[in-house]
């Protein structure tokens, strides 16, 4: 499984491949697309059972934003806000993203039969360090759950 720090140099990776391949010659509106098709669909996958720490949320946006500033040719001196340069691009904030993934995926597995492995899972045992007991957690799953 690959964690969050592989997922963001992935996605970083290919924003840099979009900025040099398809510099001039390509309107915004498609580097855009290809944006939200290649390095989006990238980041987004396997983010289903993330539990994401508010640092982690800051990269992931502070990543959207690098390219998303580059597109419109802003830089950070120009103190532009976030809002603006997504109302701009039509962009969507990549953690509220990932979040409504989250929650589709969520609904995707409470709708499965109570046989397959996903479904499964939603009864788990955690293991702690602190107090060296297990706990059985059985039930609904109320969000998003790493694994």
């Amino acid at each position: 499984m690959t964690t969050l720090e592989d997922k963001l140099q992935t996605y970083n990776k290919i924003n840099g491949a979009i900025r040099r391949h398809f510099g001039k010659q390509m309107n915004k509106e498609t580097k855009l697309r290809i944006h939200n098709i290649t390095a989006k669909a990238a980041l987004k996958f396997g983010s289903e059972a993330w539990v994401l720490k508010k640092r982690e949320e800051q990269r992931l946006e502070a990543a959207q934003m690098k390219f998303l500033r580059h597109l419109l040719g802003i830089t950070k001196l120009d103190k532009e806000k976030d809002q603006c340069i997504r109302k701009k691009t039509g962009a969507q904030n990549i953690v509220e993203e990932i979040k409504q993934y989250q929650k589709k995926w969520l609904q995707h597995v409470q709708r499965m039969e109570k046989n397959r492995i996903p479904k499964k899972k939603k009864s788990i045992t955690i293991y702690t360090k602190r107090t060296k007991e297990h706990r059985t957690t059985e039930g609904e799953m109320e969000g998003p759950t790493s694994f």
